[in-house]
């Protein structure tokens, strides 16, 4: 199937949609200026309290009956223009492809070695985020504003978290959980490379110093490391464990290099002692713990440590992102008025203390000043219950090396630019402006609004498929709301077969006791995935090619219902969790005990205390801040109105309609799907009235490395 990379088949048609627009759109920006001179956000209330006499006051007096007027005289125009663009919603493309072509140094990083699959699997990260783009007048009824400047900093938000260095920071205690369940003894694995874009070469980048100086493995920062002389000679043959001529147990047979070890960063060593059984369980013959206790790890042993490993791993760095962080921005590009989304967007790197173990943290939240990094530990960071099998956090960032991303309620189509803009800095395929306007099939009523689907990847689109869902109610029914399905190509196995992936992203129907209406969209959605899995499967007329190797199956978006809610009993009941599995639920009303509400209170937005993701992180780490800053599901005894302050009893952690759900039905024989972790994301406090959801997913085939 042929990707739509333009709204129209022809060049004139979309010149009449161009010039239609032209004459719609100043009675289109009057008419939305004016009816958001007339709601006011939270934070404009209270300056305007603060001082009456405000200048905001003042433009809102002068600039109404200027609006109103200027509305007036642009109603003809406006008029002439509707004349010519509602027939050709008609016949407008359902979804605009757009693919940001990689420049040479993006080439040169491994772009284009996507197509290889490894034959032992690899790893994808998913997330989803409604980020309510409306046009302002209606985004205010949502407590937010300034819809134009919002898209740009969603954008570098996402993009700056999600091609931060990827951290995992492993600590060998079993009283410790906080930060990770999996704990390494061997100082090799705790800084082998974690990212799940298999293709970019294996480097390890450190903070501090040239790119091209590798820090010691074993001593983070420390100038006396006993393997490591300041002159960081990794491979010298004077070897500062021995004497010369004394047969060291590092370097055996005059071979300095060895693939995996920390020390030896190429080549072979199989006798290396730092791998072998007994030198990872505290060997006998370690050579600095001479004839004491092995087993214990001392200051200055290099290969039994503490029980800290670190492992850092980033992507390639985008040259574009370079220049904005040097200060060389491309001509006509503005640094002003964003500073503080570079500091905000960032991984603060933490500071490992040894010697008596302390943890600390690092106030720095901007890598490129942090010396050296460091681990943290807080409660309720990671932590896993009974039996769970993977890590789950609350994160003030996004994950790094995101490989796909769902949003919803993309709608304003200069957001649309702006966002796409943006996210296209990071990923080479975006479906975007999805959906219909006008007249159109399913559309009973007339669409003001598109779907406001999009749908961003690391990965090739094959072919993709948009529809509308035909029983939206009340003023659900003025948007196109419906299901975006997306077929991507993972790679090519040793025998020549596509190993692909299938995307659905949706946002169902919103108003709140139509759960009939949710569940009708729930069985289209099944029925059409299953018809777009099948069709997009088969091959050509008259072409013979090998059947494709599905990795992985995905639903992500916001479904408008939650797992505790009693008014939601029907929805929770869905087939749609027999096909697909949810990581943050346990059955039908019943969530993990971490899984976290993703619906935030819109009255409480602005307030300090949630005013950055760092301090939106903590608020949803406490009991008390869930219940102060999240939707709760509606009691019966509560008063209708703001929940602030409220203190009835609350189920749960609040509403949780934000999902990422996976099937492992229709994988090969062998094949398997583990999740890795799963991220509650405040990244985007400010911005919109939702927390994302992020999973990292494993696809395994059962196969070993060659």
């Amino acid at each position: 199937m042929v990707l739509h990379v333009t709204p129209y088949p022809s060049a004139c048609l979309h010149f009449l949609d161009g010039l239609s627009w032209s004459l719609v759109f100043p009675c289109y920006w009057l008419l939305d200026r004016l009816l958001a001179s007339c709601v006011a956000t939270s934070l404009e209330k209270r300056q305007r309290s603060q001082d009456p006499c405000s200048f905001l006051t003042l433009c809102c007096v002068i600039a109404v009956p200027c609006y109103l007027i200027l509305v007036l005289a642009s109603l003809p125009f406006a008029l002439l223009g509707f004349i010519i663009w509602a027939p050709l919603q008609a016949i407008r493309q359902p979804y605009l492809y757009t693919y940001s072509r990689p420049d040479k140094h993006q080439a040169e990083q491994g772009q284009a070695g996507i197509g290889e699959w490894r034959p032992q699997g690899r790893s994808f990260c998913f997330c989803s985020a409604n980020v309510c783009l409306l046009p302002d007048a209606l985004a205010r009824f949502n407590n937010l504003s300034d819809t134009q400047r919002r898209a740009r900093e969603l954008g570098r938000r996402i993009r700056n978290g999600a091609s931060r260095p990827q951290i995992k920071i492993y600590i060998d205690s079993p009283t410790n959980t906080s930060i990770s369940a999996m704990s390494f003894s061997s100082v090799a694995t705790g800084f082998r490379r974690t990212s799940s874009l298999d293709q970019r070469p294996d480097q390890t980048h450190t903070t501090n110093g040239p790119a091209n100086t590798e820090e010691c493995p074993i001593h983070p920062g420390a100038t006396d490391c006993p393997v490591h002389h300041s002159s960081g000679d990794q491979g010298s043959s004077e070897c500062p464990l021995h004497s010369e001529g004394t047969d060291c147990p590092l370097h055996p047979t005059g071979t300095h290099n060895s693939q995996d070890c920390p020390v030896h960063t190429a080549g072979e060593a199989p006798d290396c002692p730092m791998h072998s059984n007994g030198a990872q369980n505290g060997h006998q013959d370690c050579p600095m713990h001479g004839e004491g206790d092995p087993s214990k790890p001392t200051p200055d042993c290099p290969i039994h440590t503490s029980g800290v490993q670190i492992s850092i791993s980033a992507p390639e760095p985008d040259p574009q992102e370079e220049e904005a962080e040097t200060g060389n921005h491309r001509p006509g590009e503005h640094s002003g008025g964003d500073t503080g989304s570079m500091t905000a967007s960032r991984e603060s790197l933490a500071r490992y203390h040894s010697g008596d173990g302390g943890i600390g943290i690092s106030s720095n939240n901007t890598l490129s000043h942090v010396p050296r990094t460091s681990v943290f530990k807080r409660p309720g960071r990671k932590r896993r219950h009974g039996d769970e099998t993977f890590d789950h956090d609350i994160s003030a960032f996004f994950p790094a090396n995101l490989d796909f991303l769902a949003l919803q309620e993309v709608f304003d189509h200069g957001a649309t630019t702006r966002l796409r803009g943006q996210l296209h800095r990071y990923f080479p395929y975006v479906l975007s402006d999805v959906g219909r306007y006008g007249w159109k099939g399913c559309c009973s009523r007339f669409k003001f609004l598109n779907s406001g689907l999009l749908l961003a990847s690391r990965y090739p689109i094959l072919d993709a498929r948009y529809e509308c869902y035909p029983n939206g109610r009340g003023e659900d029914a003025l948007a196109a709301k419906g299901v975006l399905f997306a077929k991507v190509h993972l790679g090519t196995s040793h025998q020549e077969q596509r190993v692909v992936g299938y995307l659905t992203s949706t946002h169902l129907h919103a108003i709140e006791g139509d759960a009939a209406v949710r569940c009708e969209q729930l069985d289209l959605l099944l029925q059409w995935g299953a018809e777009f899995r099948h069709s997009s499967s088969q091959p050509p007329e008259g072409e013979k090619v090998l059947e494709d190797l599905v990795a992985f199956d995905v639903v992500l978006g916001d479904l408008n219902f939650d797992n505790c809610s009693s008014e939601d009993k029907l929805e929770q009941q869905h087939a749609l969790f027999t096909q697909y599995k949810d990581p943050c639920r346990l059955g039908p009303g019943e969530d993990k005990p971490w899984a976290l509400g993703t619906l935030l209170d819109p009255s409480g937005l602005y307030d300090e205390e949630v005013s950055s993701p760092e301090s939106l992180q903590k608020v949803m780490e406490n009991e008390e801040g869930r219940k102060e800053y999240l939707v709760f599901p509606p009691s019966k005894s509560q008063c209708p109105g703001s929940q602030k302050g409220r203190k009835i009893p609350l189920k749960g952690n609040g509403r949780r309609i934000d999902y990422i759900l996976y099937s492992d039905e229709g994988l090969q024989p062998d094949w398997k799907l583990d999740i890795e972790e799963f991220s509650f994301v405040t990244q985007l406090s400010g911005l919109t009235d939702h927390l994302s959801v992020a999973m990292r997913l494993a696809v395994s085939t059962g196969e070993e490395e060659p």
